[in-house]
C-alpha cells in the first residue's frame, strides 16, 4: 500500500507555521512534522511504501500525491480556535467518499482509544461549504487529521508530550483501513 503523508503547513514554519499556542509558542508545523516522521517510520515497519511532503503549497502537495499514485493520503494538523476551552480530535474526509469516511473513522477510533482526548467525530468536507483543498484535490482515499487543539492547555500538553502516541494511533488507523479493504476483496 502506498501512503502519502502531509504534515501540515510550511517546513520549519516559514512562511506559515500554522496555529501557534499563544502561551507556550508550540507551532503546528513542528508538531505535524514530528508526528508525520513517526507515522512514516511505523508504516514502513508495517510494510507500507510511504512518501511525505510538508509544504506551504497545497497544489504542490496534491500534485505530488496524485503523480505518485498514492492509495491513501493523510494530512496531519493541530486544531486551534480563540476559545481555549475547545478541545479534542476530529478527522475529516471528502464528503461523498465512502472509503474516505471509513479511513477517517479508523484513524479517529485509534486516536480516541489511545489518548485522553475528546472525540469530536469524523466530518465530511464539501467544496463550497466547508471544503478542504487537499481532500477535494487528491485522487487517493484521503483524510485530514486534526490531532488536538494546540490552543487548549490540556491538548497542547498532549501534542508536546505524546507525539509518539498520536503517530502510533494514526499508523494503526491506516493499517486498520488497509485490513478492512483487504477483507472486502
Amino acid at each position: 500500500m502506498k501512503v502519502f503523508l502531509n504534515p501540515g503547513h510550511a517546513p520549519g514554519g516559514v512562511p506559515d507555521p500554522g496555529a501557534c499556542n499563544p502561551v507556550t509558542g508550540l507551532r503546528e508545523s513542528d508538531v505535524a512534522a514530528k508526528i508525520g516522521a513517526l507515522v512514516r517510520k511505523y508504516l514502513e515497519a508495517a510494510g507500507c511504501t510511504v512518501e511525505m511532503l510538508q509544504s506551504n503549497d497545497l497544489y504542490e502537495i496534491t500534485s505530488a500525491s496524485n503523480n505518485w499514485d498514492a492509495d491513501i493520503f493523510v494530512s496531519i494538523h493541530c486544531n486551534s480556535v480563540p476559545d481555549p476551552d475547545a478541545n479534542g480530535t476530529e478527522c475529516w474526509h471528502y464528503y461523498s467518499s465512502t472509503a474516505g469516511r471509513t479511513l477517517a473513522k479508523c484513524i479517529q477510533k485509534q486516536i480516541v482509544d489511545s489518548l485522553p482526548v475528546t472525540d469530536r467525530g469524523t466530518k465530511g468536507a464539501e467544496p463550497g461549504v466547508n471544503g478542504l483543498y487537499v481532500l477535494t484535490n487528491t485522487d487517493a482515499v484521503a483524510c485530514l487529521v486534526e490531532t488536538a487543539f494546540i490552543s487548549n492547555p490540556g491538548d497542547e500538553d498532549l501534542l508536546e508530550t505524546r507525539q509518539d502516541d498520536f503517530a502510533r494511533a494514526i499508523a494503526r488507523g491506516i493499517t486498520d483501513f488497509e485490513q478492512q479493504v483487504f477483507d472486502q476483496m
